[in-house]
């Protein structure tokens, strides 16, 4: 009997211990999750800053290491994915109705391209970064402004121009490329607008201080 006891206590023991792995495991998946789940007021930073507090402090180191504003940041990102972390663009289709491949290669919070992500990796010596992490896409964006400010002459503070040649990439930017596409020019201006907001919204709950005004484009 002592012996039936002992196997049982431990079969007991066993079945706790796959249920409190299992319960981990679960966990686990479950704040995976909800990390790729887009806030859900999207156009107050403060309240995006109190959801996600690691988003915070992704921004803010951002913004010490490449000058960057942290109301950039999220403009860029509201703008590019509405801060949904595997955001593709729409399929190719043929026909109008057979996919037949994605329209290009960029993705995740900042829509960003295979081999611009790829020189990222590499120049800034993030291997691992991952374009579906918000805190590698915010070094990512505060990174690609210094490459477009240092080739293109765009201050870092300029969210118009700055979107512009985040879109266009830093050469077709120096071509004026988006002198052709209207709309990017008004998209652009939606950016600069939102990140103004963000800005006036972080600087009432700590953060730093507003854009200072900007001439209209």
């Amino acid at each position: 009997m002592a012996r039936r006891s002992r196997g049982g206590r431990a079969r007991r023991v066993g079945v706790t211990a796959a249920a409190g792995l299992s319960t981990l495991v679960a966990l686990v998946f479950f704040v995976e999750a909800c990390a790729h789940v887009p806030p859900r007021r999207v156009d107050d930073a403060c309240e995006i800053f109190a959801e996600r507090p690691s988003w915070r402090e992704a921004t803010h180191a951002a913004a010490e290491r490449w000058g960057v504003h942290p109301a950039t940041t999220l403009a860029f990102v509201h703008q590019e994915s509405r801060f949904r972390s595997t955001a593709r663009p729409g399929w190719r289709r043929f026909l109008g109705v057979i996919p037949v491949g994605a329209r290009s290669s960029a993705y995740g919070y900042g829509q960003v391209k295979d081999g611009t992500w790829g020189d990222f990796k590499e120049r800034a010596d993030r291997p691992m970064a991952r374009r579906d992490r918000f805190e590698d896409v915010a070094d990512f964006i505060g990174w690609y402004a210094g490459v477009i400010h240092r080739s293109a002459g765009v201050d870092r503070q300029d969210s118009f121009h700055l979107y512009l040649a985040y879109h266009e990439g830093p050469a077709g930017f120096g071509r004026r490329s988006f002198d052709a596409k209207p709309w990017l020019l008004g998209v652009a201006r939606k950016v600069d607008e939102r990140a103004r907001g963000y800005a006036m919204q972080l600087e009432q709950c700590g953060g730093p201080p507003a854009f200072p005004p900007r001439a209209a484009n």
